[in-house]
């Protein structure tokens, strides 16, 4: 706990130490100290750069670059103020000052001008570039990747666990490259200061000499100029080191291993390249004037190098590297990937894998689209779909499972497209039925594409038969897919806009669970869940009366009303049926509470008329090209709703009050009486 503890201060407390240093003189002691610790610093973080096997894993780079060219400059500030005021400054700058560059004060200049034009010209000129334009394409290729990992998700390839740490290390990557782009800026900003700092130490110590120490001006430009070029190689060394390792970083693009071993295998794994390299550093042995020896040594040395390396050993064919990593068939992580049932899922026989192929098939991209189209139509978010290959199923087919349990399935024969329509008795194929709509049609061979429209027939690709096969299915089991973890989801994308809504409803007054009930409710009755600012401000009006299953529903409803007539509307035309007033009235107090919700406690035979009754009315407007609804009191609305689900018509039933706030025009059809033989 305590080396955690002062780990978590290191780095505080050393850039205010930093800060102490530019005001308050160091002892010469204490600078050769950090002088020593600044190059051995400098050389540490160039190991790790080139060590490290991807640029990520070195994360803090950007902001240790900033402490180290901050720490560099108080360095040299100490410095200049030890050489101005005592003309000491510390051994370790006498010594860079006399013996490395030869007590010359010409020879250190010239060093010193050479380490800045390197440092600043190529290191980290070239650095900077790489750094913005690798930041640039990082943020361009977001999408893609995240595109990609979507993808790999919806194929099964991966988990959400996996899938979520991907798009972190994505963004983590954009994030990276920008914040090298700026840390870049603060190598190429020292090495000017250095500059600057250098050319005020000579004018200073020069001045100084003279006019206070009473020194020659050779005395003065040698002693002072001289610590001065010992400073300025000091603070150069570390910079030019830290440059090169903001280099290696910004470079470092596809390799996965450390950058030794990187070199060393790829420069190693062709040895016809280094036979040939090997071979003309001899064949320059025999140009006229160049010394032999050393292309001699060189040439020999590299085609020893060539003869020692091992060729690739084959890989076994059939079995590629990546199936090496997966873990045994019996492993836990195996086994339980196997047990988990998907919600939504994909089977295809093994001759429709070509459908998602990367080299055509397109099937995948449908799946994307169809989950964006889902969200924008139905106000949930459709559940990645699991598409994988299936053994058990016949050839050409495909299933749709929900939850594991089959919810459609249908043909879609390779090398074929769906013909739909009349007059198809002389093109060649097999008879097929459109899944969703159940029509006649003939998969033909994909190659008299244009003949079978030219017949008047509508022709749709496999790809997307199985699309709108799935889509429908999606519709029709909304509510099954709808899961608590999608409830919270959306209660929190509302609470971000409309926080107060959500706080005002959950969990003083409803939980998730009763929240997804309504949810799932209106979704099994096509009422698209869009707008829920405006349904969770119904329930908590509601919920304050009541939390009855039902009266919420109702609520709900009825602050959807306009939206969910304008569903059944066409041409500014709204088509229903009503019921008779006296059999409304008797309908209203037959209703009886159950733990299920309210029912109509009425004889066998009068339902049975009111079903038949209804569906009589709703075949005639369908015949008429009109889709209508049937009209009823809120009361009434759900208990008729069932009775009619029950007798197998998918007629929607709509209270006034949802009808009252539409905009269309009213059209009745046709009234609902309820009579049958042997009434009274």
């Amino acid at each position: 706990m305590k080396d955690r503890n002062l780990s978590k201060f290191a780095v505080p407390i050393g850039v205010i130490g930093i800060i102490v240093m530019m005001v308050v003189p160091l002892p010469t002691f204490l600078l050769d100290l950090l002088i020593a610790l600044n190059i051995t610093g400098a050389l540490l973080i160039l190991l790790v750069a080139m060590f490290v096997q991807r640029p990520l894993d070195f994360s803090v780079f950007p902001a240790l670059l900033l402490v180290a060219t901050l720490f560099r400059l108080a360095l040299n500030i100490s410095a200049t103020r030890l050489v101005l005021r005592d003309g000491d400054a510390g051994k370790v700058i006498h010594a860079f000052g006399s013996f490395v560059v030869g007590g010359s004060l010409v020879i250190g200049l010239v060093i010193f001008l050479i380490l800045i034009i390197v440092q600043i010209v190529v290191v980290t000129k070239g650095a900077e570039r790489v750094a913005e334009v690798g930041a640039r394409f990082t943020l361009d290729a977001m999408p893609g990747k995240q595109m990609a990992i979507d993808a790999d998700l919806n194929a099964g390839l991966i988990d959400e666990a996996q899938a979520k740490q991907r798009r972190a290390d994505v963004a983590a990557e954009a994030d990276f490259y920008g914040a090298m782009d700026g840390g870049s800026k603060f190598v190429k900003g020292d090495a000017i200061a250095a500059i600057i700092i250098t050319v005020i130490n000579l004018v200073g110590g020069f001045a100084i000499g003279m006019l206070q120490e009473g020194m020659s001006p050779a005395d003065a430009m040698n002693h002072y100029s001289l610590l001065t070029v010992g400073d300025g190689l000091v603070s150069q060394i570390p910079a030019l080191l830290l440059s090169v390792a903001t280099g290696l970083i910004t470079t470092r693009s596809a390799t996965t291993g450390d950058m030794g071993s990187s070199v060393t295998s790829q420069l190693s794994q062709n040895k016809l390249a280094l036979r040939i390299a090997g071979g003309a550093a001899l064949g320059l042995c025999v140009i006229p004037g160049l010394p032999k020896v050393p292309f001699l040594l060189i040439g020999a040395t590299v085609l020893l190098i060539a003869q020692r390396i091992k060729d690739p050993a084959p890989e076994a064919e059939g079995t590629p590297a990546a199936e090496l990593d997966r873990p045994a068939p019996d492993s836990p992580e195996q086994l339980l990937g196997e047990m988990r049932v998907d919600p939504l899922e994909l089977a295809l026989s093994p001759d429709l894998v070509d459908l998602v192929d990367s080299n055509g098939g397109d099937l995948l991209d449908r799946v994307r689209a169809l989950r964006r189209k889902m969200a924008l139509e139905l106000g949930m978010v459709m559940p990645p779909v699991r598409t994988r290959d299936d053994l058990d199923l016949p050839l050409s087919s495909y299933a749709i499972r929900i939850s594991g349990v089959d919810a459609g399935s249908g043909q879609a024969p390779p090398g074929t497209v769906l013909a739909i329509g009349d007059g198809l008795q002389a093109l060649p194929g097999r008879a097929g039925v459109e899944p969703v709509f159940g029509l006649a049609g003939k998969w033909v061979p994909a190659e008299l594409h244009y003949q079978a429209e030219l017949s008047g027939a509508t022709v749709v690709d496999r790809a997307s038969v199985i699309i709108t096969h799935l889509a429908e299915i999606v519709r029709q089991n909304a509510s099954r897919l709808l899961g608590r973890e999608d409830v919270r989801s959306l209660t929190e994308m509302v609470k971000r806009t409309n926080p107060v809504v959500v706080e005002e409803l959950t969990p003083s007054l409803l939980s998730l669970g009763q929240i997804q009930r309504v949810l799932q409710a209106l979704l099994d009755e096509g009422v698209p869940i869009r707008d829920l600012v405006r349904i969770f401000e119904s329930l908590s009006l509601r919920a304050k009366v009541s939390a009855d299953h039902d009266g919420l529903v109702e609520a709900a409803r009825a602050a959807l009303g306009p939206a969910i007539a304008a569903q059944y509307a066409a041409g500014g035309r709204l088509t229903v049926i009503t019921l008779e007033p006296m059999l409304e009235q008797g309908l209203l107090e037959s209703l009886r509470p159950s733990e299920t919700g309210a029912f109509m406690a009425i004889d066998g035979m009068r339902a049975e008329a009111i079903v038949t009754e209804a569906g009589r009315l709703v075949e005639a407007a369908e015949q008429q090209g009109i889709t209508p609804v049937l009209a009823c009191s809120p009361q009434l609305r759900l208990p008729l709703m069932r009775l009619l689900r029950a007798g197998s018509h998918r007629v929607q039933v709509l209270s006034y009050s949802e009808i009252s706030g539409s905009t269309a025009q009213i059209e009745t059809m046709g009234v609902v009486n309820g009579a049958y033989a042997g009434a009274a």
